[in-house]
């Protein structure tokens, strides 16, 4: 919890590097009774970092400290098919990192370990700064499913180099979990839909329109509960 709170503090103080803060674009083509649609939006080019851009590491949040940081910044979180493209069009695709599983998964030093082979990958990736990059974390994301499972968490990702990810989509853990292996992807409100601009929560709420961005029906709401889980 204290963790959390002094996490939040920082970053909506503005405590993030500059070479996150540049959204890029992505798109997607979806198809449904034989019609296809494009929906274009945007993104941070990594995962949330907190810090300057001298010193900074990449850190994983509860799903309700990252809605907050998602209300504070006018995102939303990702749904599946966003990973999925997100992957599929990153400049490099950096790739998973795996810790030995157990009861450190959940603290800050093996964060900071993770983080120093990320940041190993993306040295020799040679990817500069700001580029975006995929495939090193697990993805914090929105699902319809969650309304079957109140009170936990969806992670989705972590994709290997052939394209499948090591995490199917898995709601199995509490709303107060947060490990190493986590990651939060900023997405930009507004997206374009065959070069319509729309809301992001307004069409993962759509019964008509959500398949756009989500596979298993309507979000609602699309987002996080914001009630201390505690």
């Amino acid at each position: 919890r204290e963790r959390e709170e002094r996490l939040l503090a920082e970053i909506l103080a503005g405590n993030v590097p500059s070479w996150l803060r540049t959204l890029r674009p992505v798109e997607v083509t979806r198809s449904r009774k034989g019609d296809s649609t494009t929906v274009r939006f945007a993104v941070a080019p990594d995962y949330l970092a907190v810090g300057s851009d001298l010193d900074w590491f990449l850190v994983p949040l509860t799903p309700r400290s990252a809605q907050i940081v998602a209300d504070a910044t006018g995102t939303s979180l990702p749904t599946v098919p966003v990973v999925d493209a997100i992957w599929a069009q990153a400049d490099v695709r950096l790739g998973p990192d795996s810790l030995p599983p157990g009861p450190e998964m959940t603290t800050v030093p093996w964060f900071e370990e993770h983080d120093r082979l990320v940041d190993a990958r993306r040295i020799r990736s040679g990817a500069p700064l700001g580029s975006l990059v995929s495939g090193h974390k697990k993805d914090v994301v929105l699902t319809s499913r969650l309304s079957e499972r109140p009170g936990h968490v969806a992670i989705y990702g972590w994709h290997r180099p052939n394209g499948v990810p090591i995490q199917p989509l898995y709601t199995g853990h509490t709303d107060d979990w947060a490990d190493y292996s986590h990651g939060v992807r900023l997405v930009g409100r507004t997206v374009w839909v065959d070069g319509v601009a729309r809301d992001v929560v307004e069409l993962l709420e759509d019964p008509e329109r959500s398949w756009l961005l989500e596979d298993d029906g309507p979000i609602r709401p699309a987002r996080y509960p914001l009630a201390d889980p505690g």
